[in-house]
């Protein structure tokens, strides 16, 4: 099989040789392919070949454009701080949105027009034109709470849900619309599986993102899926008390970070889920040993039973030896 048709079989719950192998990596992927990671994050085409050699090297049977939050409000006008060999961060003490008045100036930017979520639709046409027909491609998208947050403020929208619940509700309609439309154009452009980073989301408590956040998420999860392509749902940090509705969104895939034990996703969300995950990715993946890497992995897929992609909790950090996530791979190779 294909990378792209095992991930096709196990999102349809159909037979495959062995389990999918689909690790999130980005400045290890830079430091692989050689290159500071300013370019990585503003060049989709050595984005894309970053992704295609680490596939190529650990056996990956997808590649993702994923690079940093911070495209979307780059593009709207926000401020942006740059580095030369880490990610660009947004600067929260100049929320674009600190004055909650400018939504309504803010138009939903064209992802096709020049800028740095063109740039990630390069990538994402790059990618297929290199490895659509044997890779998984998957595109990348800000979920609503991440985007409230990336454009509010953290501090802000935690104050939000207070004080102004309907600016809250009118912030992430408006981050749905941006980001089913960033969606369509990387659909367009070859992505065959979206991608979801919701990170915010394990902040708010479970009372917010259940009256504020679930149904955003869900509405955009629907607008992917009539794009034709399956979601990926990934929301950093403790998720214990958010699980059952993260998997209540419908993604096809619920990829948990290490704090969220996998047998509690599994008990939450039931047996059809496919969970991915969830190795601590700095103690047990960079800071492991490959024997007890592969020992890790397997504890995960007895959690989560037969439904199950192997990759770490979050991103596979800088550093990480290679010999550890070639011992991920292996197990996923070794297991079905």
């Amino acid at each position: 099989m294909t990378g792209r048709e095992r991930v096709s079989a196990m999102l349809r719950g159909a037979a495959t040789d062995h389990l999918p192998f689909m690790p999130i990596t980005m400045m290890f992927a830079a430091d692989r392919a050689g290159i500071p990671y300013r370019r990585y994050a503003t060049d989709g085409a050595a984005l894309a070949e970053a992704q295609l050699r680490v596939a190529e090297e650990f056996g990956a049977d997808h590649i993702s454009a994923i690079s940093d939050p911070a495209r979307e409000v780059a593009d709207l006008g926000g401020a942006i701080e740059w580095f030369e060999d880490q990610p660009p961060a947004i600067r929260g003490e100049a929320s674009l949105l600190e004055e909650k008045s400018k939504l309504a100036e803010l138009a939903v930017p064209d992802p096709e027009a020049p800028g740095r979520m063109s740039d990630r639709v390069r990538g994402v046409r790059c990618m297929a034109g290199r490895a659509g027909g044997s890779l998984m491609i998957e595109g990348w998208v800000e979920g609503p709470c991440a985007m409230a947050a990336d454009l509010r403020g953290m501090n802000a929208l935690m104050l939000d849900f207070h004080d102004d619940p309907q600016f809250v509700e009118e912030l992430m309609e408006f981050a749905v619309r941006m980001e089913a439309r960033f969606a369509a154009a990387q659909v367009a452009a070859g992505a065959t599986l979206m991608g979801i980073g919701d990170a915010a989301a394990s902040l708010v408590g479970p009372r917010h993102y259940e009256r504020f956040v679930l149904a955003w998420e869900k509405r955009l999860v629907e607008q992917i899926h009539a794009l034709g392509v399956p979601a990926r749902l990934h929301i950093c940090g403790n998720t214990k008390k958010i699980v059952r509705g993260m998997g209540a969104t419908k993604c096809e895939i619920v990829d948990l970070d290490f704090l969220t034990p996998l047998a509690e996703a599994r008990a939450a969300m039931g047996p059809q889920q496919v969970l991915l995950g969830n190795i601590d990715p700095v103690r047990a993946l960079r800071d492991g040993t490959p024997e007890s890497v592969y020992a890790a992995i397997a504890e995960c897929h007895a959690q989560a039973g037969a439904r199950y992609i192997v990759g770490a909790g979050c991103e596979t950090p800088r550093g990480t030896p290679v010999e550890n996530v070639r011992a991920m791979a292996r197990y996923a190779a070794e297991h079905n």
